[in-house]
C-alpha cells in the first residue's frame, strides 16, 4: 500500500472548465449486454463501468455527477454508452455485489464503485479479480486496527467535504435573517460527518465574525433515497423558523427542494436551500408569486468534483498509469471541490472567499467530526 497523498492542482486542470449534461436512464443493469468499445480506447474493449449507490444515476447528486464524468471521458475516445462505458443501477444494498459481478462478466476493466457503502463489495471483488482495476469513491479500506489497506489493483478516492462545507456554513450565517439554518443528513458515518462538522463550524465563525447568534437544527433521514422523508424533514425545519438548509443526502435532498419550490412558490415566505455535490442551481428555478419574474431559491452547492475523479481515473487505467494501491484526497487546494456563487451577495463571496484562502494556507483548521 502507498501513502495517503493531496491530489495536485495541475493533475485537476479540467475541474473548471468541465461541462457535464444529466443523464435520466433509470435501468438497474443497463450496461450488462454492451457492445465492445472503438479502437479509440486502445486495446482495452471495454475500459470502464460505474456502479451507483441507490440514488440511481439521475439522483442529480452523487451518482449522478459519476456517470456525467464517465460519459465526458467516453466522448473523448469517441465511445458511447453501451460501446466501451456503462453504469450497473444499484436499487438496494443487495444489488451491488451482483452489479459487479455483471460488470466483470460483461468485460469492463476498469469498476467504479460510487459511494462508500460499496467498499466492502468493491473489497471482495477485487481479491477475486486481480486482473481488474477497481475505484472505491469516497471511502478507504481498512484492516481490523483501523490502518488503511488498500490493494494493488484498487485505488481509493475521497473528498474533504468539510473544507467547502464550511464555505457554505459560513455563508448561510451571513445570509440567515432568521438566524435559524438547518442540515439534513443521509445517513450518519464518517462521510457525512465531514459535512456537518465543517457546515457548523462555518455557521459559527460567521455568527462570531457578524456578532449574532445562530441555531444549526440537525437531522438524519436515515437513508440516501427517500425523498418523502427529505421534504417531511424539510416541512418541520421551516415550520421550526429556519429560512436555509443545508443538505447531504443524495437523492433524498430531492425533497428538500421539492418543499422550497412549493414553499417560495406559494409567496408565504422566502426560503433557501444549499445544494450538495453538484450545483443544484437549475433544481431552484421558479416564478416569484409577486413580481412573476424568475428567481431562485439554492443559494449555493457544494461541488466536488466526482465526475472529474471519474474521468481522470478512466483515463489513467487506459493508459496504463492506475494509480493501484494509493489513497488520493482531494481538497480546496488541489480545486476538486469548491462552492458555486449561487445567489450569494457580493459581501458573503468576499467572505467566503477570504475564508478559503485561510483554508487552503492552513490558517483555519477545519474538523472532520461533529462535536459530541
Amino acid at each position: 500500500m502507498k501513502k495517503a497523498k493531496l491530489f495536485g492542482a495541475g493533475a485537476l486542470a479540467l475541474v473548471a472548465a468541465l461541462t457535464l449534461a444529466a443523464c435520466g436512464n433509470n435501468s438497474k443493469t443497463d450496461g450488462s449486454d454492451a457492445k465492445s468499445g472503438s479502437d479509440a480506447a486502445g486495446s482495452v474493449e471495454k475500459p470502464a463501468a460505474i456502479i451507483t449507490d441507490t440514488g440511481g444515476v439521475d439522483d442529480r447528486s452523487f451518482n449522478q455527477s459519476a456517470w456525467e464524468g464517465l460519459q465526458a471521458w467516453g466522448k473523448t475516445h469517441d465511445l458511447s454508452k453501451d460501446h466501451g462505458f456503462s453504469y450497473f443501477q444499484s436499487s438496494n444494498e443487495s444489488d451491488y455485489a451482483p452489479n459487479i459481478d455483471t460488470a466483470i462478466a460483461a468485460g469492463y476493466q476498469t469498476i467504479f464503485g460510487v459511494g462508500y457503502k460499496l467498499t466492502a463489495a468493491i473489497v471482495d471483488a477485487s481479491a477475486q479479480n486481480p486482473d481488474a482495476n477497481f475505484v472505491i469513491i469516497d471511502d478507504v479500506p481498512v484492516d481490523a486496527d483501523g490502518n488503511e489497506k488498500i490493494a494493488d489493483n484498487v485505488s481509493a478516492a475521497t473528498f474533504m467535504d468539510n473544507e467547502n462545507s464550511y464555505l457554505v456554513g459560513l455563508a448561510a450565517a451571513y445570509t440567515t435573517e432568521t438566524n435559524v439554518v438547518g442540515f439534513i443528513g443521509g445517513v450518519e458515518g464518517t462521510v457525512i460527518d465531514r459535512f456537518q462538522a465543517g457546515f457548523e463550524a462555518g455557521v459559527a465563525d460567521g455568527a462570531k465574525a457578524l456578532g449574532k447568534d445562530v441555531e444549526v437544527k440537525i437531522q438524519y433521514a436515515g437513508d440516501f433515497n427517500a425523498p418523502d422523508k427529505g421534504k417531511t424533514i424539510a416541512q418541520g425545519m421551516y415550520a421550526a423558523n429556519a429560512d436555509i438548509i443545508f443538505h447531504a443526502s443524495g437523492a433524498t435532498g430531492n425533497g428538500l427542494l421539492q418543499e422550497a419550490k412549493s414553499i417560495n412558490e406559494s409567496g408565504d415566505k422566502k426560503v433557501w436551500v444549499i445544494g450538495v455535490d453538484r450545483d443544484q442551481s437549475d433544481e431552484g428555478s421558479y416564478k416569484d408569486p409577486e413580481s412573476g419574474k424568475d428567481a431562485n431559491f439554492v443559494l449555493t452547492s457544494t461541488v466536488k468534483g466526482v465526475g472529474t475523479v471519474v474521468e481522470d481515473l478512466a483515463e489513467k487505467a487506459n493508459t496504463g498509469e492506475f494509480p493501484g494501491g494509493q489513497h488520493i484526497a482531494y481538497d480546496l487546494k488541489s480545486e476538486a471541490i469548491s462552492i458555486t456563487d449561487g445567489q450569494l451577495s457580493d459581501d458573503v463571496l468576499k467572505a467566503v472567499n477570504e475564508a478559503k484562502d485561510k483554508i487552503v494556507a492552513g490558517d483555519i483548521k477545519v474538523p472532520e467530526a461533529p462535536e459530541k
